[in-house]
Protein backbone atom coordinates (compact mmCIF):
# COMPACT_ATOMS: atom_id res chain seq x y z
CA UNK A 1 0.00 0.00 0.00
CA UNK A 2 1.34 3.46 -0.93
CA UNK A 3 0.50 7.08 0.13
CA UNK A 4 -0.02 10.12 -2.15
CA UNK A 5 2.01 12.52 -0.08
CA UNK A 6 4.76 10.73 1.78
CA UNK A 7 6.91 7.73 1.24
CA UNK A 8 7.33 4.97 3.84
CA UNK A 9 10.31 6.78 5.40
CA UNK A 10 8.17 9.84 6.26
CA UNK A 11 10.07 12.21 3.90
CA UNK A 12 8.04 14.78 1.90
CA UNK A 13 7.07 13.74 -1.57
CA UNK A 14 8.22 15.56 -4.69
CA UNK A 15 4.90 17.33 -4.98
CA UNK A 16 5.14 18.64 -1.41
CA UNK A 17 8.66 19.89 -2.01
CA UNK A 18 7.54 21.71 -5.15
CA UNK A 19 4.66 23.37 -3.30
CA UNK A 20 6.98 24.40 -0.45
CA UNK A 21 9.52 25.84 -2.89
CA UNK A 22 6.82 27.82 -4.69
CA UNK A 23 5.58 29.16 -1.34
CA UNK A 24 9.08 30.20 -0.32
CA UNK A 25 9.64 31.93 -3.67
CA UNK A 26 6.27 33.70 -3.37
CA UNK A 27 7.05 34.93 0.15
CA UNK A 28 10.49 36.10 -1.00
CA UNK A 29 8.98 38.03 -3.93
CA UNK A 30 6.40 39.64 -1.65
CA UNK A 31 9.10 40.68 0.80
CA UNK A 32 11.17 42.16 -2.02
CA UNK A 33 8.19 44.08 -3.40
CA UNK A 34 7.29 45.26 0.09
CA UNK A 35 10.87 46.43 0.70
CA UNK A 36 10.92 48.28 -2.61
CA UNK A 37 7.62 50.04 -1.91
CA UNK A 38 8.65 50.98 1.64
CA UNK A 39 11.92 52.34 0.25
CA UNK A 40 10.03 54.37 -2.36
CA UNK A 41 7.77 55.80 0.34
CA UNK A 42 10.78 56.80 2.45
CA UNK A 43 12.38 58.37 -0.62
CA UNK A 44 9.16 60.29 -1.42
CA UNK A 45 8.97 61.54 2.17
CA UNK A 46 12.61 62.67 2.01
CA UNK A 47 12.03 64.44 -1.32
CA UNK A 48 8.96 66.16 0.12
CA UNK A 49 10.96 67.83 2.91
CA UNK A 50 14.16 68.28 0.90
CA UNK A 51 13.13 71.67 -0.61
CA UNK A 52 12.39 73.06 2.87
CA UNK A 53 15.72 71.81 4.22
CA UNK A 54 17.60 73.32 1.27
CA UNK A 55 15.75 76.63 1.66
CA UNK A 56 16.55 76.83 5.37
CA UNK A 57 20.22 75.98 4.77
CA UNK A 58 20.42 78.62 2.03
CA UNK A 59 18.77 81.24 4.23
CA UNK A 60 21.07 80.43 7.15
CA UNK A 61 24.12 80.67 4.91
CA UNK A 62 23.21 84.01 3.33
CA UNK A 63 21.17 85.71 6.06
CA UNK A 64 22.15 84.06 9.32
CA UNK A 65 24.96 86.52 9.98
CA UNK A 66 22.54 89.47 9.71
CA UNK A 67 20.12 88.10 12.32
CA UNK A 68 21.07 89.79 15.57
CA UNK A 69 19.48 91.86 18.31
CA UNK A 70 19.69 95.03 16.20
CA UNK A 71 17.76 93.34 13.41
CA UNK A 72 14.74 92.97 15.72
CA UNK A 73 15.00 96.30 17.55
CA UNK A 74 16.34 98.91 15.11
CA UNK A 75 14.84 100.73 12.16
CA UNK A 76 16.16 100.47 8.58
CA UNK A 77 19.22 102.59 7.81
CA UNK A 78 19.51 104.84 4.76
CA UNK A 79 20.82 103.24 1.56
CA UNK A 80 24.55 102.51 1.70
CA UNK A 81 24.82 102.58 5.50
CA UNK A 82 25.58 99.37 7.37
CA UNK A 83 23.53 98.07 10.27
CA UNK A 84 19.94 98.72 11.15
CA UNK A 85 17.12 96.23 11.27
CA UNK A 86 13.51 95.48 10.38
CA UNK A 87 11.71 96.23 13.63
CA UNK A 88 9.03 98.20 11.82
CA UNK A 89 8.46 95.40 9.31
CA UNK A 90 8.17 92.73 12.00
CA UNK A 91 5.64 94.77 13.97
CA UNK A 92 3.80 95.63 10.76
CA UNK A 93 3.52 91.95 9.82
CA UNK A 94 2.02 91.13 13.22
CA UNK A 95 -0.46 94.02 12.88
CA UNK A 96 -1.51 92.85 9.42
CA UNK A 97 -1.97 89.30 10.70
CA UNK A 98 -4.17 90.65 13.49
CA UNK A 99 -6.33 92.67 11.11
CA UNK A 100 -6.64 89.80 8.64
CA UNK A 101 -7.64 87.42 11.44
CA UNK A 102 -10.28 89.86 12.66
CA UNK A 103 -11.67 90.08 9.13
CA UNK A 104 -11.31 86.53 7.89
CA UNK A 105 -11.91 84.28 10.90
CA UNK A 106 -15.47 85.34 11.88
CA UNK A 107 -16.66 85.24 8.27
CA UNK A 108 -14.89 81.98 7.48
CA UNK A 109 -16.04 80.19 10.63
CA UNK A 110 -19.60 81.41 10.19
CA UNK A 111 -19.70 80.37 6.54
CA UNK A 112 -18.17 76.97 7.33
CA UNK A 113 -20.73 76.36 10.07
CA UNK A 114 -23.54 77.24 7.67
CA UNK A 115 -22.19 74.91 4.96
CA UNK A 116 -21.93 72.04 7.44
CA UNK A 117 -25.44 72.54 8.82
CA UNK A 118 -27.14 73.29 5.47
CA UNK A 119 -24.95 71.16 3.25
CA UNK A 120 -27.53 70.19 0.59
CA UNK A 121 -29.27 73.51 0.01
CA UNK A 122 -28.69 75.36 -3.29
CA UNK A 123 -27.14 78.33 -1.46
CA UNK A 124 -24.71 76.08 0.43
CA UNK A 125 -23.69 74.32 -2.78
CA UNK A 126 -23.09 77.67 -4.48
CA UNK A 127 -21.10 79.08 -1.55
CA UNK A 128 -18.99 75.91 -1.36
CA UNK A 129 -18.17 76.09 -5.07
CA UNK A 130 -17.32 79.79 -4.92
CA UNK A 131 -15.13 79.22 -1.85
CA UNK A 132 -13.14 76.60 -3.78
CA UNK A 133 -12.77 79.01 -6.71
CA UNK A 134 -11.69 81.82 -4.40
CA UNK A 135 -9.21 79.52 -2.71
CA UNK A 136 -7.43 79.02 -6.02
CA UNK A 137 -7.50 82.67 -7.03
CA UNK A 138 -4.03 84.21 -7.58
CA UNK A 139 -3.08 86.55 -4.77
CA UNK A 140 -2.25 89.39 -7.14
CA UNK A 141 -5.86 89.35 -8.37
CA UNK A 142 -7.01 89.72 -4.78
CA UNK A 143 -4.59 92.63 -4.38
CA UNK A 144 -5.94 94.43 -7.45
CA UNK A 145 -9.51 93.89 -6.26
CA UNK A 146 -8.66 95.25 -2.79
CA UNK A 147 -6.94 98.26 -4.37
CA UNK A 148 -10.00 99.02 -6.49
CA UNK A 149 -12.39 98.59 -3.56
CA UNK A 150 -10.46 99.92 -0.56
CA UNK A 151 -7.58 102.10 -1.76
CA UNK A 152 -8.79 103.93 -4.84
CA UNK A 153 -11.97 105.42 -3.27
CA UNK A 154 -9.98 107.03 -0.40
CA UNK A 155 -6.87 107.83 -2.49
CA UNK A 156 -4.32 106.40 -0.03
CA UNK A 157 -2.83 103.10 1.03
CA UNK A 158 -3.36 101.79 4.55
CA UNK A 159 -2.80 98.91 6.92
CA UNK A 160 -6.55 98.34 7.02
CA UNK A 161 -6.65 97.75 3.28
CA UNK A 162 -3.73 95.32 3.49
CA UNK A 163 -5.26 93.42 6.39
CA UNK A 164 -8.63 93.26 4.65
CA UNK A 165 -7.01 91.85 1.50
CA UNK A 166 -5.20 89.16 3.49
CA UNK A 167 -8.36 88.47 5.48
CA UNK A 168 -10.30 87.91 2.26
CA UNK A 169 -7.69 85.33 1.29
CA UNK A 170 -8.20 83.58 4.64
CA UNK A 171 -11.97 83.28 4.28
CA UNK A 172 -12.17 80.34 1.81
CA UNK A 173 -9.47 78.35 3.63
CA UNK A 174 -11.12 78.81 7.02
CA UNK A 175 -14.55 78.13 5.54
CA UNK A 176 -13.64 74.77 4.07
CA UNK A 177 -11.66 73.71 7.14
CA UNK A 178 -14.51 74.67 9.49
CA UNK A 179 -17.02 72.79 7.36
CA UNK A 180 -14.96 69.61 7.43
CA UNK A 181 -14.34 69.83 11.17
CA UNK A 182 -18.01 70.46 11.97
CA UNK A 183 -19.09 67.54 9.79
CA UNK A 184 -16.92 65.25 11.91
CA UNK A 185 -19.03 66.03 15.00
CA UNK A 186 -21.32 63.02 15.72
CA UNK A 187 -24.96 63.58 14.82
CA UNK A 188 -25.92 62.13 18.21
CA UNK A 189 -24.65 65.28 19.94
CA UNK A 190 -26.97 67.43 17.85
CA UNK A 191 -29.90 65.14 18.50
CA UNK A 192 -29.21 65.09 22.25
CA UNK A 193 -29.08 68.89 22.42
CA UNK A 194 -32.28 69.25 20.40
CA UNK A 195 -33.98 66.66 22.61
CA UNK A 196 -33.07 68.73 25.67
CA UNK A 197 -34.86 71.74 24.19
CA UNK A 198 -31.94 73.62 22.61
CA UNK A 199 -32.78 75.63 19.55
CA UNK A 200 -31.03 74.88 16.25
CA UNK A 201 -28.79 77.95 16.35
CA UNK A 202 -27.89 77.41 20.00
CA UNK A 203 -27.02 73.79 19.30
CA UNK A 204 -24.72 74.84 16.45
CA UNK A 205 -22.92 77.50 18.48
CA UNK A 206 -22.82 75.89 21.94
CA UNK A 207 -22.43 72.20 21.13
CA UNK A 208 -21.25 71.63 17.58
CA UNK A 209 -18.86 74.56 17.28
CA UNK A 210 -17.40 73.94 20.71
CA UNK A 211 -16.78 70.27 19.94
CA UNK A 212 -15.01 71.09 16.67
CA UNK A 213 -13.06 74.01 18.15
CA UNK A 214 -9.68 72.24 18.11
CA UNK A 215 -9.83 71.51 14.39
CA UNK A 216 -11.14 74.98 13.62
CA UNK A 217 -8.27 76.60 15.53
CA UNK A 218 -5.85 74.40 13.60
CA UNK A 219 -7.34 75.51 10.29
CA UNK A 220 -7.20 79.16 11.36
CA UNK A 221 -3.51 78.87 12.27
CA UNK A 222 -2.72 77.16 8.98
CA UNK A 223 -4.54 79.95 7.12
CA UNK A 224 -2.52 82.56 9.04
CA UNK A 225 0.70 80.78 8.12
CA UNK A 226 -0.43 80.72 4.50
CA UNK A 227 -0.98 84.48 4.23
CA UNK A 228 1.97 85.56 6.40
CA UNK A 229 4.31 85.60 3.42
CA UNK A 230 2.00 87.09 0.80
CA UNK A 231 3.52 90.06 -1.00
CA UNK A 232 1.37 90.85 -4.05
CA UNK A 233 -1.78 91.94 -2.15
CA UNK A 234 0.30 94.22 0.10
CA UNK A 235 1.93 95.95 -2.86
CA UNK A 236 -1.53 97.21 -3.87
CA UNK A 237 -2.85 97.96 -0.38
CA UNK A 238 -0.34 98.45 2.45
CA UNK A 239 2.42 99.69 0.09
CA UNK A 240 5.16 99.58 2.75
CA UNK A 241 6.80 102.18 4.96
CA UNK A 242 10.45 102.90 5.73
CA UNK A 243 9.52 104.60 9.00
CA UNK A 244 7.93 103.44 12.22
CA UNK A 245 4.15 103.46 11.85
CA UNK A 246 1.41 101.56 13.63
CA UNK A 247 -1.46 103.65 12.28
CA UNK A 248 -4.15 101.56 10.64
CA UNK A 249 -5.00 104.40 8.24
CA UNK A 250 -1.46 104.87 6.89
CA UNK A 251 0.91 102.73 4.81
CA UNK A 252 2.65 100.16 6.97
CA UNK A 253 5.81 98.10 6.65
CA UNK A 254 5.72 94.31 6.41
CA UNK A 255 8.39 91.65 6.17
CA UNK A 256 7.43 90.45 2.65
CA UNK A 257 7.49 94.03 1.35
CA UNK A 258 10.76 94.84 3.08
CA UNK A 259 12.35 91.68 1.73
CA UNK A 260 11.21 92.55 -1.78
CA UNK A 261 12.53 96.11 -1.50
CA UNK A 262 15.91 95.09 -0.10
CA UNK A 263 16.43 92.14 -2.45
CA UNK A 264 16.30 94.25 -5.63
CA UNK A 265 18.82 96.86 -4.40
CA UNK A 266 22.57 96.85 -5.25
CA UNK A 267 23.61 97.24 -1.58
CA UNK A 268 25.18 94.13 -0.11
CA UNK A 269 24.09 94.95 3.45
CA UNK A 270 20.47 95.34 2.37
CA UNK A 271 20.61 92.11 0.38
CA UNK A 272 21.94 90.29 3.46
CA UNK A 273 19.12 91.76 5.53
CA UNK A 274 16.64 90.62 2.89
CA UNK A 275 17.88 87.06 3.38
CA UNK A 276 17.67 87.56 7.14
CA UNK A 277 14.11 88.84 6.80
CA UNK A 278 13.20 85.77 4.75
CA UNK A 279 14.69 83.59 7.48
CA UNK A 280 12.63 85.36 10.16
CA UNK A 281 9.51 85.06 8.01
CA UNK A 282 10.07 81.32 7.64
CA UNK A 283 10.54 81.14 11.41
CA UNK A 284 7.20 82.89 11.96
CA UNK A 285 5.45 80.47 9.61
CA UNK A 286 7.18 77.56 11.37
CA UNK A 287 6.00 78.74 14.80
CA UNK A 288 2.42 79.14 13.58
CA UNK A 289 2.49 75.70 11.93
CA UNK A 290 3.97 74.18 15.09
CA UNK A 291 1.17 75.73 17.13
CA UNK A 292 -1.32 74.15 14.74
CA UNK A 293 0.31 70.76 15.24
CA UNK A 294 0.20 71.14 19.02
CA UNK A 295 -3.48 72.06 18.94
CA UNK A 296 -4.20 69.07 16.69
CA UNK A 297 -2.32 66.68 18.96
CA UNK A 298 -4.13 67.92 22.04
CA UNK A 299 -7.45 67.58 20.25
CA UNK A 300 -6.86 63.95 19.34
CA UNK A 301 -5.39 63.19 22.77
CA UNK A 302 -8.52 64.61 24.38
CA UNK A 303 -10.60 62.52 22.00
CA UNK A 304 -8.75 59.38 23.05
Amino acid sequence: MTTATKDWSGAPSGRQRAVAERTVRSIRRRRIRSGIMVGLMYAAAALAILPLILIIIHLLRLGGSAVNWAFFTQMPRPPGEHGGGMANAIVGTLILLGISSAVGLPVGIGAGLYLAEKRVTPLATTVRFLADVLNGLPSIVMGIFAWELLVKPVNHFSALAGGAALGAMMIPMVTRTTEEMVRLVPISLREAALALGYSRWRTSLSIVLRTALGGIVTGALVAMARIAGETAPLLFTALGNSFWSTSLKAPIAALPLQIFTYAITPYDDWVAQAWAGALVLVAIVFVISLAARIVTRRRFSAGD
